[in-house]
């Protein structure tokens, strides 16, 4: 028995250093997973809410900043009211509208695609009839969200007429005016100036007279265009 007794207690001392190893492993590796996991839910909890102070993200999850500006970002459109994207444009303009209050202020220009469009050009009239009685913006907005309504008719004057009368417009004023000179110059002003800063089709945004890529023409492209240029009047 006692010529095994060297064997015995070197078999239990490695035992015990196989269990202790054991042991420690088990640890390093729970604590290790540990730290990755919350690591990772901290990541996306920051990534998902607001700091404390910061101003919401709006549709686009994208920050307005919050800055002072001294004057608001021009956003210039040259639009078509029978052109598709351009329908499709104007929500998302009116959200960005609501979203930057006075620190943005839009101008729109007409730009009618007359050779494929038949009644760009008469709607450009109607909205610039209803400008005579201060309904521009107005007038604007029905083209728009009616456009599939007008957009295939053989004449859609009576239609137009009929969205002034809605207006509580002057129906007789707005006829005339609808095929006066100075309606139909207006038009061509914002053809003319168009054409010259190198418009060649519809929607073509300008924010603060830079021209945005067509590609980028949509609500998150607009969205970042205007946070840049308010960042930069900011520091400015």
């Amino acid at each position: 028995m006692k010529r095994y007794l060297p064997f015995i207690i070197i078999a239990l001392v490695l035992a015990g250093a196989v269990v202790i190893t054991l042991t420690l492993w088990r640890r390093g590796t729970s604590g290790d997973g540990s730290n990755i996991s919350n690591s990772s839910t901290a990541a996306q909890s920051s990534n998902n809410a607001a700091a404390p102070g910061q101003p919401p993200t709006n549709s686009a999850g994208l920050t307005k900043p919050n800055v002072k500006v001294s004057s608001p970002v021009v956003l210039e459109e040259y639009g078509d009211y029978q052109c598709p994207p351009c329908g499709a444009l104007y929500p998302e303009l009116k959200k960005i509208e609501g979203e930057y209050g006075d620190q943005l202020r839009i101008v729109f220009h007409h730009f009618p695609l007359m050779k494929m469009h038949k009644n760009a050009l008469a709607a450009a009239h109607a909205a610039e009839a209803a400008r005579n009685q201060n309904k521009f913006w107005e007038m604007h907005d029905r083209l728009y969200r009616n456009q599939k309504e007008w957009v295939d008719q053989e004449d859609p004057r009576p239609t137009f007429i009929g969205y002034a009368r809605e207006l509580k417009l002057n129906a007789e004023q707005f006829k005339r005016d609808m095929d006066s000179n100075q309606v139909d110059q207006r038009i061509s002003a914002d053809i003319q100036r168009g054409s010259a800063a190198g418009v060649t089709g519809t929607p073509t945004v300008f924010i603060d007279n830079q021209m945005l890529r067509y590609e980028a023409t949509n609500a998150e492209g607009l969205r970042r265009g205007i946070n840049l240029m308010l960042e930069r009047k900011a520091t400015s």
